[in-house]
């Protein structure tokens, strides 16, 4: 029995070995993924990226670089197009922008008005045919805008609207996807947190005001981002209703800078680097909120 107690133990060695290296193939495996991960980000941000950055460098180029050489580097610089696009009185670009802007900060406040209202509405207050009135708002969703156009333009120019503000900001300010879009956010909120205002004695609108609205301060800005770009980047619908050329907005004043015959790819390109300033600074100021709404949606999902 001495012996045996004396007798050293090295069946053990073996399996320390196995521990040791077991950790190893895991973590590998998972640098590698991230790594694959990470890769396929990048790509993905290339090609988003791409078209952005083919703009700004066509933007400097004139236009005989721009037809012989469209995906090279510009040789010689040239910032002729933003001159020529900036000074000229033909195509009055900053009009055109503080019209785009001014009809698409208006439309984004309609659209957060009526639809945090009628969401909030159609998720917390029991009324007769509350299901049958959402069901018929998501119902416009799949009907094509353009079956509208016609519709539209008949009560634009019975308003007197026609060539005006009001032309492109109150037909899109009722927005079934954002009484939608809210709607499943507040029906994500707690019920408790409204009980708990309905007790100390606070009403429907003070509960809306005070309680709903900055809970729902993510989604809000969500949806404000994408009601400005919706209207921001409208084509069709302010051709048809805006006349003058003074009451353009950014959109069909871009169009117009391509010629009949010839287009000068410079200027149009300085006219997109140009209208795409204002949608990145929005973008940037509300990537936070964004990034808010998306992260607390993923959580109650």
């Amino acid at each position: 029995m001495t012996d045996t107690a004396r007798r050293p133990r090295t069946e053990p060695d073996a399996p320390r070995t196995s521990r040791e290296a077991s950790p190893r193939r895991p973590r590998t495996a998972r640098a590698a993924s991230r790594v694959t991960l990470y890769a396929v980000l990048v790509a993905l941000a290339l090609v988003v990226v791409f078209p952005l950055i083919w703009m700004v460098l066509t933007s400097v180029k004139t236009d005989a670089d721009a037809v012989r050489n469209p995906y090279a580097l510009p040789d010689p610089v040239s910032f002729e197009a933003y001159q020529t696009l900036l000074t000229s009185g033909q195509q009055p670009i900053f009009l055109w922008l503080w019209n785009s802007f001014a009809a698409a900060s208006l439309q984004t406040v309609l659209i957060l008005a009526t639809a945090s209202m009628a969401a909030y509405a159609l998720a917390r207050l029991e009324f007769a045919g509350r299901n049958v009135v959402f069901g018929l708002i998501i119902a416009t969703l799949l009907v094509p805008p353009v079956v509208f156009l016609i519709p539209n333009y008949l009560i634009v120019e019975n308003f007197g609207w026609l060539d005006t503000i009001l032309a492109i900001t109150i037909p899109g300010a009722a927005s079934a996807f954002g009484v939608f879009f809210l709607r499943q956010f507040f029906l994500g909120v707690p019920v408790e947190i409204e009980e708990a205002a309905r007790i100390d004695g606070a009403g429907e609108f003070r509960i809306f005001f005070q309680v709903a609205l900055p809970l729902a301060k993510p989604a809000l800005a969500t949806l404000a981002v994408l009601s400005f770009l919706g209207n921001w980047n409208d084509f069709l619908w302010p051709v048809y209703v805006l006349l003058s050329p003074e009451n353009m907005t950014l959109q069909p004043g871009l169009a117009m800078l391509q010629g009949a015959f010839r287009t000068h790819f410079g200027i149009v390109m300085a006219g997109a680097a140009i209208a795409s300033i204002p949608v990145l600074i929005l973008f940037a100021f509300a990537q936070r909120q964004i990034v808010d709404s998306v992260a607390g949606a993923a959580v109650k999902g």
